[in-house]
């Protein structure tokens, strides 16, 4: 990916052909788990999965309690793309990703969205806190960079 993208990540993508539908553009679905693949990639690649059907961190557990789309422009074809997201906010327990889908130049926008996310409990998979670690980890993807607390 080419284009200046702050703040968030942008996490390449690869398009197959089990992703389009019968006109040969990715079906509409398809979005959806590109986020998903997209942010579980970035948040593995920092130590936060799962492993032996097990989560690797309690900031694991969270379910999506809301998301929303808009498609742009066709992503025709098979091929890469590029999954920008950032985190708009970051609550006690939710956390509201912005999301896009981008050509491999950056230069146009395929789709783009908003996700919710809420973080459960593991054993009553009620709203629990995220921990300091995973704040840490995420502020890099934050819109509006965390206050530093006054000293």
């Amino acid at each position: 990916m080419t284009a200046a993208v702050l703040p968030g990540a942008v996490q390449p993508f690869t398009v197959h052909f089990d992703d389009l539908d019968a006109m040969g553009i990715v079906h509409n679905a398809r979005y959806a788990v590109f986020l998903e693949r997209a942010l579980s990639d970035w948040w593995a690649q920092r130590g936060h999965s799962f492993a032996g059907g097990r989560p690797t961190t309690p900031d694991v557990t969270h379910a999506v309690v809301e998301y929303s789309i808009s498609y742009r422009a066709p992503v025709r074809g098979t091929g890469e793309i590029g999954v920008h997201f950032w985190l708009e906010s970051l609550g006690d327990s939710s956390a509201v990703y912005r999301f896009r889908i981008l050509s491999v130049d950056g230069q146009t926008v395929h789709a783009e969205g908003r996700r919710v996310n809420v973080k459960l409990d593991p054993r009553t998979l009620r709203p629990s806190p995220w921990t300091d670690a995973a704040r840490e980890i995420c502020r890099p993807l934050l819109a509006v960079p965390a206050e530093e607390p006054a000293q």
